[in-house]
């Protein structure tokens, strides 16, 4: 502890005092002696100036993330700063992919940027942050907080408020609209941070409802309920429902669930948010993820009925036939994901689409399955004529009016197909082994004779009765007679 003795006596303090205002009154001296008053009287303006125009100015910030959720105006910010770069920019985030056309270009660091609208000059700063969620391990958790500040004067501030900063989304979202990229996202742990973020990759997926070997009328219902969707905004507002729809596409492996939501997504231009069950460790970390993914966006879950193991609504498992022992806030539960679908948690978010895929329908929770859940449920049945007539329009160039080119082995394949159950993809795999059209519809009708068999083989297998049955045998002999027709013609054309 120091003691008074370690102090300044007060003759000593005096003297500091008297010589420090000595000096003070020496420079004044000197400032107004030397320096003219024209030089004085300027300097003392820009130090009011100053001074006075600190207190005249009012900041706005505006971060990345507003609570949980994701800050749209951050995003519009950005959007339409990226279209008044200068020449006074230091730094620049660019990045390009391989089949963009030109850089995608960001602010970097610390950067500033004048703008002026119907006469209001707003000054916006971008500014990066780090914060450490572990103290004692630095470096370790961080959490990168990126946000921008609006500066302007007070006097503007009804302006900004009414008038440029609505003017700047909706600039934003015209320049969304011209270069719309629709994105497919996945999340991944942060590497300094056990919290997961969605990333994302360009979804470049060809499909579109023109190249979907599907029934042209399912197609079109699906269209239509699509379209009837966008449009009801004020109707979801008016019955008190959140603006959502659920879909659930249901069949075989290899009937075009996938290609479906691919199509949806470049039909609607909605984002996609790909969501894997099986890394969910528990609802508090689902309901994180699911609240930071966008509006216009499609979130799909696929093969849930295989992905994960979904506890009841109270942790009761099925399977074990009692109540999980697991503390409910370290186990994903069928309740919280439900919750997020048609919950309290639904009504965070507008404009969304929801799709599940599942390979077997009675194996789902039925909870899962009701209305306002799973609004649409989609069969992805096996191929039909009419889907047919657009793998061949796709694959061999062959359109409805070129079918007189081939009547009969056309004919053939349709009537086949509807006796056969083959995928769209396992006709497609046919269709690719050859340019030739015409060798290639000969395959494909040998294939589905080969399907016919093997079906009419199982059907017998099952009902525990022969196999050689008088039906299998014209399956057989029909087959055997196409593969001599292929056999001869191959001859001929050798």
């Amino acid at each position: 502890m120091e003691s008074f003795a370690s102090l300044p006596s007060p003759s000593s303090a005096f003297a500091a005092y008297a010589s420090i205002s000595a000096s003070v009154m020496l420079v004044k001296t000197a400032f107004n002696q030397i320096i003219p008053y024209k030089v004085q009287d300027y300097v003392y303006s820009i130090m009011n100036s100053f001074f006075k125009n600190y207190k005249n100015k009012m900041t706005i910030l505006i971060e990345e993330k507003d609570g949980m959720m994701i800050n749209d105006l951050f995003q519009d910010a950005e959007t339409y700063l990226c279209t008044k770069i200068n020449p006074n920019i230091g730094c620049l985030k660019l990045s390009k992919c391989s089949k963009d056309s030109t850089f995608n270009i960001k602010l970097g660091r610390a950067e500033q940027i004048i703008d002026n609208h119907d006469g209001v000059m707003v000054v916006w700063n971008f500014f990066t942050d780090k914060k450490s969620e572990n103290p004692s391990r630095p470096g370790y958790n961080d959490v990168e907080k990126r946000y921008f500040s609006l500066v302007f004067d007070k006097k503007h501030k009804d302006d900004v408020l009414s008038s440029y900063l609505p003017f700047v989304v909706q600039k934003a979202k015209d320049i969304m609209e011209k270069r719309r990229v629709i994105k497919l996202y996945t999340y991944a742990t942060h590497p300094y941070s056990h919290d997961r973020l969605w990333d994302f990759v360009k979804l470049q997926h060809p499909s579109t409802f023109d190249t979907l070997a599907m029934d042209p009328g399912l197609k079109q219902k699906i269209m239509d309920d699509l379209d009837r969707f966008l449009r009801r905004r004020e109707f979801y507002r008016k019955v008190g429902k959140a603006w959502k729809r659920g879909y659930l596409l249901y069949g075989p492996p290899g009937t075009g669930k996938s290609s479906l939501i691919a199509a949806i997504a470049n039909y609607l231009k909605f984002d996609v948010y790909d969501l894997e069950l099986s890394c969910i460790h528990n609802d508090s970390s689902l309901r994180r993820l699911l609240l930071r993914t966008s509006n216009r966006s499609i979130l799909v879950i696929e093969d849930i009925d295989c992905s994960v193991k979904l506890p009841g609504r109270c942790g009761f498992d099925p399977i074990i036939g009692q109540v999980d022992t697991k503390k409910p806030e370290q186990q994903f539960t069928l309740c919280g994901l439900l919750n997020f679908i048609d919950g309290l948690w639904s009504s965070c978010g507008d404009e969304r689409i929801i799709i599940f895929t599942t390979n077997h329908k009675e194996k789902l929770e039925p909870a899962l399955l009701r209305p306002g859940r799973m609004d649409v449920h989609i069969n992805m049945s096996y191929l039909t004529p009419g889907g047919f007539k657009v793998l061949a329009s796709n694959y061999l160039d062959i359109h409805e009016h070129d079918h007189h080119h081939h009547p009969s082995q056309m004919k053939e394949i349709e009537e086949l197909i509807k006796k056969a159950e083959v995928t769209p993809a396992e006709v497609a795999e046919e269709l690719m082994k050859t340019d030739d059209a015409h060798v290639s519809l000969d395959g494909v009708v040998n294939f589905l004779k080969r399907k016919n068999i093997e079906k009419i083989e199982n059907v017998g297998f099952k009902e525990g009765g022969e196999c050689d049955l008088p039906e299998l045998k014209k399956a057989k002999i029909d087959i055997n007679s196409v593969e001599m027709k292929s056999d001869v013609e191959d001859a001929l054309d050798q």
